[in-house]
């Protein structure tokens, strides 16, 4: 049987759990803001250590939603869930069934999509349930997303290239990524055919080795990853991975990749900037997923030369982020964050119309 229970969490406007032990069901969804139209966040499968973890995990990504919509201004607010579930051994129908029935009682305040451990072939079984899902694999839908998180990933790394030796070219920089799932390995075949020398870090070993025959990368060891030399570092894995254990490990320039919450605290932003290691913001430079399922609520409906377009100005805003953070020695994260909440506050790219969900 379903339970669904809401939480009082300060600051989020609904966070619900729901439970159903018969279907294998334990999950958490967040809705931090919808100030600028309804929250869509990823839902995650992971099989965290504790509940609370899990619990955490959902509210500090739903947080990062809502600014990275909101520096996107795609007309979106700020949501995130997640079950707590083994993707590779737990995820049942059945299991995305009750959890389409949780998401379907917030009517649309919360949108889910795919996210790490979850497909696009899930979010199709969820939508049987309930139409509050985006990024379906149909013609009037945008599909997988990682495309376009791993092309703004890229034109993340252009600025990070511009900013620190004046050219948006790619040969010959050292670039390490560290997981190669959807994002991480599509990442990895653009800055392949741009000329980038690849360093490589993934926990399966076949992934490992097919990457490093296709792209003439150097494979590292997960424990090596972050003392490796290099110009740029792309965490696309989990969060939580700059922290004082290992920023001090670092021997790389700059800091572009697709992880969300990469900082484990905001004081970490602080240290980057002390170390002269240029950060670029984790919700900027992966927004290109949520920019690309945004698109699919345009009126004129669905179109990827509009994503794809939109999608390239994560350079222009990370340029504009570089440069406050240098004029006024503020950390970059610092700088995302106020822009962020400017535009929450004066309601800057709020959505004019609402969404006819089918």
């Amino acid at each position: 049987m379903l339970t669904i229970k809401e939480l009082k969490i300060p600051g989020y406007e609904k966070v619900i759990e729901g439970k159903d032990p018969a279907r294998g069901l334990h999950c958490f969804v967040a809705v931090h803001s919808s100030a600028l139209g309804p929250s869509l966040g990823g839902a995650r499968v992971h099989l965290y250590p504790t509940t609370e973890d899990a619990l955490q995990d959902a509210l500090r990504l739903a947080k990062a939603m809502t600014y990275k919509s909101a520096v996107a201004q795609d007309g979106l607010g700020g949501g995130k869930s997640v079950i707590i579930a083994d993707p590779h051994k737990s995820k049942t129908p059945e299991l995305l069934h009750a959890f389409a029935e949780v998401i379907d009682s917030l009517q649309g305040k919360y949108i889910a999509a795919e996210d790490l451990g979850s497909t696009v072939a899930d979010m199709t079984l969820i939508k049987q349930r309930t139409p509050y899902v985006a990024a379906l694999a149909s013609l009037e839908s945008s599909g997988d997303p990682s495309r376009f998180t791993a092309w703004g990933v890229y034109r993340g790394i252009q600025a990070v290239c511009e900013k620190l030796w004046h050219t948006k070219s790619l040969r010959g920089k050292r670039i390490a990524i560290q997981g190669l799932g959807n994002v991480g390995s599509k990442l990895a075949n653009i800055l392949f055919w741009e000329g980038a020398e690849l360093i490589i870090s993934d926990l399966r070993q076949k992934t490992i080795e097919d990457h490093v025959h296709d792209y003439g990368a150097k494979a590292v060891s997960p424990n090596d990853f972050f003392s490796i030399e290099c110009d740029i570092l792309c965490p696309c894995a989990m969060g939580g991975v700059l922290n004082p254990e290992t920023i001090p490990q670092l021997r790389c320039r700059a800091i572009a990749g697709s992880t969300n919450n990469a900082l484990s605290d905001e004081e970490q932003g602080k240290v980057l900037l002390e170390r002269n290691i240029l950060y670029a913001p984790d919700y900027i430079i992966n927004s290109g997923g949520i920019i690309n399922a945004a698109a699919e609520f345009e009126s004129e409906g669905y179109n990827p030369r509009f994503a794809r377009d939109k999608v390239n100005h994560i350079y222009d805003i990370l340029m504009e982020i570089f440069k406050k953070s240098e004029e006024e020695h503020l950390p970059t994260n610092v700088v995302a964050d106020l822009i962020a909440e400017y535009n929450l506050t004066n309601l800057i790219g709020k959505r004019k119309s609402k969404i006819n969900f089918k």
